[in-house]
């Protein structure tokens, strides 16, 4: 077929969050030629993020802060945090690459620190930057796998995505990677064979600079700001599709040997949302516009299989204060949910699947004294809006019964459910839920109170969500496949647009930790392609 280029590269990036920058960063320092192209002006939901990035089996990290750990241990744990995301033996390969991907980061400039936090928390303060970021702790997991400290924070202040991203596109460009900024990829281009060989794409590149100041400007209020107010973001992307409709104009990029889609997730597409995973209405969309499925989309049109688009990450964070692991997490009937002490996104999802999204926390006068004095030295100033906002919703009551009949919910079955609790708390015995007994506190100081904590799309009581699923990928070169298992000869996919090692499951850390693996198995295996076909070095 005949197509004429404006640009010719070995490998096209689509989405410079950090799984394309991981991408690129492997397929140049194999010896290919690395462009990418981003809709703003990279980083995506990467660079807005939390930056946790999961890792164990002996980092260099860990082992300054002297914990034990190994990745046997570690894979004990993701097996059965994650279930079949993945195959166990792609899990190892994850699990075994984990010290190495420390270090790669190090060497690409991004900074750690060995400081441990000191209680389990959501996020730690600005003190800590090495925590327990998912369930370890929790009383299942503890049944399977020694626990371990495994989220690593980039060290900086607030919340520390842009210390991940920035030091590796930095890196990037060092290294020769050209980022085409303002272009948003439109459709793949394949040859005869089905093949994918470029990108045709939309780009403000030859827009004036008065132009592109302002759809940058718009872009990084759309993506935060934006991102704490909805209806704020659907404006300011109503006036970046306005200019890019006036001033971009058509180009098309010639991929040698392989386009990355490297895009984000879908969870800004509400009809992709609600046809995949219509339980997930409720809760705040997190990301930045760009996370519209537009990636994945892209792969569908040329043949790609999905999967897992039905799994949704629900962040229903309760701590700090860390007190609050001792609360106890019921729905309209009284009856307790889940272990409390797990992940923030493991009470999410059991309101969303038990209680149709409702829940409340029950805590006595003792604990509620307890987890206001520590919230002055445990949160961060956005957790301590939140947790203003969860308090915000207290309802009390002299008896247990009379704080349910309060909040409307069943009196008899929280009854139950807080004499069950605190008869196995007295006897020694296990908690009815599991959880492990560093965690357990007896619900017996009156006033009770009963916090609203239920997914609500409210940003003073907010509960976050991403999707997971995305393309099917190989696992060993992260090539996008059909639905039928055969590899589109040209197109790969990594981070959140393809199925990965969170896509059933996350704690924080794990999706970005995913990003570097499958961003550099995809780049490595492309650049090696392309010495095999070029003879380069």
């Amino acid at each position: 077929m005949g197509v004429t280029w404006d640009a010719s590269t070995d490998v096209l990036i689509v989405g410079f969050g950090v799984a394309g920058a991981a991408a690129a960063l492997e397929a140049v320092a194999g010896g290919a030629e690395v462009l990418a192209v981003d809709r703003s002006s990279g980083g995506g939901a990467s660079a807005i993020s939390g930056g946790i990035f999961y890792a164990g089996g002996g980092t260099s990290v860990q082992r300054d802060a002297k914990v034990d750990d190994s990745p046997e241990e570690m894979l004990k744990y993701l097996q059965k945090e994650v279930g079949d995301a993945v195959s166990t033996e792609t899990l190892r390969r994850f699990v075994d690459a984990s010290p190495e991907s420390i270090d790669w980061l190090i060497g690409h400039g991004v900074p750690f620190e060995a400081s441990l936090c000191p209680y389990k928390t959501s996020y730690p303060n600005n003190k800590y930057y090495l925590y327990y970021s998912g369930s370890e702790a929790a009383g299942e997991f503890r049944a399977v796998a020694k626990p371990a400290p495994r989220g690593h924070r980039p060290k900086g202040k607030g919340t520390s995505g842009k210390k991940l991203y920035a030091p590796l596109a930095k890196s990037a460009k060092d290294k020769g990677v050209q980022l085409y900024q303002q272009t948003k990829a439109s459709k793949l281009i394949v040859d005869d064979e089905g093949a994918v060989i470029g990108l045709e794409c939309a780009t403000l590149r030859d827009a004036s600079v008065s132009v592109r100041r302002r759809h940058a400007i718009l872009c990084a209020l759309s993506d935060k700001p934006g991102v704490y107010s909805p209806p704020t973001r659907n404006i300011l992307d109503r006036l970046i599709a306005r200019i890019e409709k006036k001033h971009a104009r058509t180009i098309r990029i010639q991929a040698r040997h392989g386009v990355v889609l490297s895009a984000g997730g879908f969870v800004q597409n509400r009809k992709m949302l609600y046809t995949h995973a219509p339980d997930y209405k409720g809760g705040i969309p997190l990301g930045t516009s760009g996370d519209d499925g537009s990636g994945i989309n892209l792969g569908v049109e040329v043949g790609a299989g999905t999967a897992k688009l039905d799994k949704v990450s629900a962040w229903r964070f309760i701590v700090p204060p860390s007190a609050f692991l001792g609360t106890l997490l019921v729905g309209p009937d009284g009856r307790r949910m889940v272990d409390e002490s797990r992940y923030g996104a493991a009470l999410g999802s059991a309101m969303v699947k038990q209680s149709g999204g409702a829940g409340w926390l029950l805590a006595d006068a003792d604990l509620v004294r307890e987890a206001k004095s520590q919230i002055g030295s445990q949160a961060m100033w956005f957790q301590r809006v939140q947790t203003a906002g969860m308090m915000r919703t207290a309802v009390k009551g002299n008896t247990v019964a009379e704080v349910a009949r309060k909040a409307g919910i069943d009196p008899v079955g929280l009854q139950a459910t807080v004499d069950a609790h605190n008869a196995a708390a007295a006897a020694g015995e296990p908690d009815p839920m599991g959880k492990y007994s560093d965690f357990v506190r007896p619900a017996v100081a009156a006033p009770f109170t009963l916090y609203d904590v239920s997914v609500k799309p409210s940003m003073m009581n907010p509960c976050p969500m991403i999707t997971l699923g995305g393309l099917v990928v190989d696992e060993t070169t992260g090539a996008v496949q059909t639905p039928d298992g055969q590899d589109i000869r040209g197109l790969y996919s990594a981070g959140r647009t393809a199925v990965g090692v969170c896509s059933n499951s996350y704690v924080s850390g794990l999706s970005l930790a995913d990003c570097v693996f499958s961003g550099r198995r995809a780049g490595a295996h492309i650049a090696a392609l392309a010495t095999a076909t070029t003879g380069k070095a």
